[in-house]
């Protein structure tokens, strides 16, 4: 006994020193990876590394949440190192770049095989970019004096009269608390358009060609509709774009492309804009308001209208006139006089949806008694600021008849000698073993061919195959014809049809060359991952692949061939396009296509 002790001290002693060794194995940390200096506006990559442990499963972000990170996807790699093999998981996020200076990323928590562990901070160094007269921005609301929950459109225009890419917006309003946000109406016709996200909000970007004080310029815009929560006197901080915009040409060691375009960060800055936001009047407020702002229409239907004690009557409310509905709620029907009363109203409620310009709620009522003979009004109250008041718009009522429930008297129950059982009752009573008698009954069994043919029972049985048949067909066809079919196809085809259109490049004359490449290039992007090519610029074919592919080194490499071919464009002398770029090219869509998990 005394010569175990010595043996369990020593284990005692050893247990902390193999659980740190374990642990030690395992790298957990942070880390940004940023090729360019990151200016304002730009977005970057926050990776979290897991390295030589298990998958996390676990990462609490929420550290970080007022940097608003988008999940950008995951990695897996594998390295070896003298005989070791360490296989890192990654976790990557978007985050948009704020003010110039440092901006600190605090440690998440992350765990791995049930242990919680903290990445480093990390710190970003956010450069103010140069400025320069090439671009402007213009920064705009419908009503500079509106009510609260008043909607008013917000519309931000970049002028920029140069080549650019790699564009970045900062804009203050979509981080502010102070406003409902809302998409805009639909854009004019013959105008570019891409979704993009903008601080986490999805905003659609249109991009035009105008001229603009005698020099040709492009215009990327969008609108926002803003609808103000709180009253006071509201400053719009002034919208921030920074891009890179072309000063000049260098020469290259490349004997195929000898020239390229050198880009400076340059950053543009609209005027801030004041908005006087007044508080609704106290004076008039009907008791049903709950803050909706403008001039909305409401009307009612309901099916069917003749109906028994109990029976669902499907009622359809239908609120519009109003381009902005978000703000609209649910019709409270329990507190309108007469529907409490007469009508049984369920506590759940379908989700509205909006169907031609108006949002439309669904319900489910049943009436409570055979007095019943309409559906009330159903007011809707809202403050009209053209008038400056108060109104309340109600549906007309919706004319019912409702029967009594049929009630069951003991001679229908038990019969008597001149009354036999109610037949009803006797299905009920005894199911499919209740069977009737009397001559009454009595049917002509006897068969013909043509009444078997024009029969139902007959028909039925060679007219319910052929409808399956036909319908099996047109299913079959549209499903061919589908949008989300067709979308797939394109997918599907894309790195064919690219490489299809890449072996022509050698046929056409060398001016023709840059032209065809590109397309060829940003048609492959736009296929594969659903957008539109020629609103593609290298920055944002890098930032595709880099995001689906999470290989830096391959987008870089089709960033740069793209913008070797818009530089040949311009200098078709100075630059050759020719086999090599459409290997390099041919390459790189291989490389896409194999790790893509799109």
């Amino acid at each position: 006994m005394k010569g175990l002790c010595p043996h369990i001290f020593w284990m005692v002693l050893l247990l902390p020193s193999v659980a740190a060794a374990g642990s030690a194995n395992t790298r957990i940390y942070a880390k940004v990876d940023a090729e360019t200096t990151i200016y304002e506006g730009d977005e970057f990559v926050y990776t979290v590394v897991v390295e030589g442990g298990a998958k996390p499963s676990r990462i609490d972000v929420s550290p970080i949440a007022r940097f608003k990170p988008q999940p950008v996807g995951s990695g897996t790699s594998i390295q070896t190192v003298i005989d070791r093999t360490i296989i890192s998981y990654s976790e990557n996020y978007r985050i948009t770049a704020t003010a110039a200076g440092t901006m600190t990323l605090p440690g998440v928590k992350v765990t791995v095989d049930g242990t919680d562990y903290t990445t480093n901070p990390v710190e970003v160094k956010v450069s103010r970019p140069g400025s320069t007269d090439r671009m402007t921005v213009e920064f705009s609301v419908s009503e500079v004096k509106c009510y609260v929950g008043q909607p008013t459109v917000m519309t931000v225009r970049w002028i920029v009269t140069t080549r650019w890419q790699g564009v970045g917006f900062d804009v203050p309003v979509f981080k502010s608390g102070d406003f409902y946000i809302e998409e805009a109406s639909e854009t004019a016709a013959g105008q570019a358009r891409e979704q993009i996200a903008i601080d986490g909000i999805p905003t659609t970007v249109t991009m035009d060609r105008q001229s603009i004080r005698g020099m040709e310029a492009t215009v990327i815009s969008f609108s926002k509709v803003l609808i103000p929560k709180r009253p006071g006197q509201i400053t719009l901080d002034p919208v921030t774009i920074s891009a890179e915009m072309a000063v000049g040409r260098v020469r290259t060691n490349d004997p195929f492309n000898p020239y390229r375009m050198q880009y400076e960060r340059v950053a543009a800055q609209s005027k801030p804009v004041e908005l006087e936001v007044l508080p609704l009047p106290a004076a008039g407020k009907p008791a049903q308001f709950y803050g909706l702002v403008g001039q909305y229409a409401i009307s009612a239907s309901a099916a069917p209208t003749k109906v028994n004690v109990g029976d669902p009557i499907t009622l359809t409310i239908r609120i519009g006139d109003n381009p902005y509905l978000k703000p609209v709620q649910w019709p409270q029907l329990e507190q309108i006089p007469g529907f409490a009363a007469n009508f049984r109203i369920p506590s759940e409620r379908a989700s509205p949806i909006l169907d031609g310009g108006c949002k439309v709620f669904t319900q489910t009522i049943r009436a409570s008694n055979d007095a019943v003979t309409e559906i009330p009004s159903i007011p809707l109250a809202y403050f009209d600021p053209v008038r400056g008041n108060y109104v309340v718009a109600t549906t007309s009522p919706i004319q019912l008849e409702v029967a009594p429930t049929k009630v069951l008297t003991n001679a229908d129950m038990e019969g008597t000698s001149s009354q036999p059982v109610n037949r009803e009752v006797e299905v009920i009573r005894k199911g499919l073993s209740a069977n009737y008698y009397g001559p009454e009954l009595a049917v002509d069994q006897g068969f013909s061919l043509l009444s078997a043919a024009i029969s139902p029972a007959y028909a039925a049985i060679w007219f319910i195959p052929l409808m399956v048949l036909t319908v099996s067909s047109v299913v079959k066809v549209a499903g061919r014809t589908s949008p989300e079919s067709l979308a797939r196809k394109r997918r599907r085809q894309a790195a064919g049809a690219a490489t299809r259109r890449l072996k022509t490049v050698g046929c056409a004359v060398p001016e023709d060359r840059p032209e065809r490449l590109l397309s060829a290039m940003k048609g492959y992007i736009g296929d594969r991952f659903e957008r539109v090519s020629a609103s593609l610029t290298a920055e944002d074919c890098r930032k595709i692949i880099a995001e689906a592919v999470g290989d830096t080194e391959t987008a870089a490499r089709y960033r740069g061939l793209i913008a070797a071919c818009e530089e040949a464009r311009y200098a078709p002398m100075d630059a050759e396009i020719g086999l090599k770029q459409v290997q390099e090219a041919v390459k790189l869509i291989q490389v896409i296509e194999k790790h893509s998990k799109k």
